[in-house]
């Protein structure tokens, strides 16, 4: 008769425990000598029983159908051929036609075509038993990543700027990898600024030598899969529920989340066209139907813009570039103030910001004795759990509660810093480009020119051929400054800044108040200005 030995392993740990494909097919072997069996095929497989689709099995069954004698099917034990019952129709039916016999090495059991009950209820019940097997395996799974999640650590491949190790005791951990975590930070970083795709993120990358695992540049998906992983701010997610990790952070939650707001379309740069290069191109909108203004370029020099006209409503009006620029123009006239009205709201400035270094203190304290009670509180939540006190599903609850409240209170700590700092710089950056924003604009290039236009400018439309602006503060406030001499004639002897009286400022007014806070709330525009 004509054998077929099949032989298999799923894990590594079973190479280990003597149950290699080597060691299996020998073992078949010498059985198949003995009954003088002609050994027709040999089949290796490394592959889980329990998977949809097992293409060797299927070969097998195939060439069993196919031979016109009896086949003997040789396996070490049960489990090496199923693990379910959802292959044993198959097998029943091959063997009742005769044209397949069964032969389990180790259960000394051998199923064929006259098999009696006692035979088939053997083979069923090893079939139970490794399908129990299957399943406690599962479970036990399915157990160690929950204990994961509890203690907070990561069982899979640690992610770009990590690394996995082995520790003295054997036990798996992650730490950063110092070589690539620069570079995650730079990712996060660059695309921030509202300024970068996950392409051009991805060229920079390209440009700093940064490969994957097969020294091949770094696919824009790989950058997204990055910027949209919470590990890095010390948050993993499994099945979409996010957990708290252990291992040490590289970004602040709160550059994470600004990243997320870009890529949801907040502050995200207009897309970058591969056809020929127009200013205004993506920055304008029709004022009659709401879509975007296009341009096109006559006679190779010209450009003139007109209303997509997508919604098939307008009519078509073309603008030259020259006579839009000239209006964009004339406001960054309007925003440059005169070296005494900066010096005013500069000394403004820092009246306030000698001011608010009492209130910085007293915040930076306050925080600092709300960290050092939830540290005091996590500290006895640890105790309690060594202790047995409480269970582990309470310690992972109240684990996870307060370290969020731990890296809540460390980011509005770093917020008040960074703001503490910011304010006068912020003031010197908007001032200097308000100075200096026309001879910027005109020495500038083509990409350069959109930035600057971005950052001054918050709407743009074309009503019927007329170009319609609105600045972005402090810049629209700056350009009322410039046109009211009288702006400061309400201020008192004593230096401090106090409400407007009735009647004594033009109404609409922004005092200098105004200007501070929304100058504080242009820190984050200040690195698209630097970025040019």
């Amino acid at each position: 008769m004509k054998a077929i030995i099949l032989a298999r392993v799923s894990t590594k740990e079973q190479q280990e425990e003597g149950q290699s494909i080597p060691a299996q097919v020998r073992r078949v072997t010498e059985y198949a000598l003995k009954k003088e069996f002609q050994v027709a095929h040999t089949f290796q497989i490394a592959e889980s029983s329990n998977k949809d689709t097992r293409k060797q099995f299927d070969q097998i069954i195939a060439l069993i159908n196919k031979s016109k004698e009896p086949i003997a099917l040789i396996v070490d034990t049960v489990d090496r051929l199923q693990r379910s019952f959802r292959e044993t129709p198959i097998l029943d039916k091959l063997r009742k036609e005769g044209k397949l016999e069964l032969h389990f090495l180790r259960e000394n059991l051998i199923v064929s075509q006259n098999a009696n009950s006692a035979q088939l209820m053997l083979w069923d019940m090893c079939v139970i038993f490794a399908s129990n097997y299957v399943r406690q395996l599962s479970d036990n799974v399915k157990r160690s990543k929950e204990q994961c999640i509890r203690n907070g650590t990561w069982s899979s491949k640690a992610p770009f700027g990590y690394k996995n190790i082995t520790l003295l005791s054997g036990r798996k951990s992650i730490i950063i990898d110092q070589d690539k975590a620069p570079y995650v930070i730079k990712m996060f970083e660059l695309y921030a600024t509202g300024l970068h795709s996950f392409q051009t993120v991805a060229n920079e990358m390209d440009r700093l030598g940064i490969k994957n695992a097969y020294g091949r540049q770094i696919l824009p998906s790989r950058i997204e899969v990055t910027l949209k992983n919470p590990f890095y701010y010390g948050t993993m997610r499994i099945k979409g529920n996010l957990y708290s990790h252990t291992y040490p952070p590289l970004i602040s939650e709160n550059l994470f989340q600004k990243v997320q707001r870009i890529m949801q379309g907040h502050n995200k740069a207009p897309v970058q066209y591969a056809g020929k290069p127009i200013l205004l191109r993506g920055l304008m909108t029709c004022k009659q139907c709401g879509c975007t203004i296009t341009g096109d370029i006559k006679k190779e020099k010209y450009v003139y813009y007109s209303c997509a006209n997508s919604k098939k409503i307008c009519k078509k009006i073309w603008v030259r570039e020259e006579q839009l620029l000239e209006t964009l123009l004339k406001y960054l006239d309007h925003i440059e103030l005169t070296d005494d009205q900066v010096q005013e709201v500069a000394t403004h400035l820092k009246q306030a910001y000698t001011q608010e270094q009492e209130f910085f203190k007293h915040a930076q304290q306050t925080l600092r004795t709300k960290l050092d009670h939830i540290q005091n509180r996590l500290s006895r939540l640890i105790d309690m759990h060594l202790d047995g006190s409480i269970d582990q599903e309470t310690y992972r609850i109240k684990l996870n509660e307060y370290k969020q409240q731990q890296r809540e209170v460390t980011e509005e700590m770093q917020s008040h810093v960074d703001g503490d700092e910011s304010c006068l710089i912020t003031a010197q950056i908007v001032f200097g480009l308000a100075k200096h924003a026309k001879l910027l604009f005109e020495s500038s290039n083509l990409i350069e020119k959109q930035h600057l236009l971005r950052f001054l400018y918050s709407n743009l439309t074309l009503d019927a051929g007329k170009l319609l602006v609105e600045l972005k503060e402090p810049f629209h406030s700056m350009a009322q400054i410039k046109n009211r001499p009288e702006w400061l004639g309400w201020k008192d002897s004593n230096l401090r800044i106090t409400g407007p009286k009735p009647v004594a400022l033009p109404l609409g007014y922004t005092p200098v108040k105004t200007i501070e806070k929304i100058l504080i709330n242009t820190t984050e525009s200040k690195s698209d200005y630097f970025h040019m």
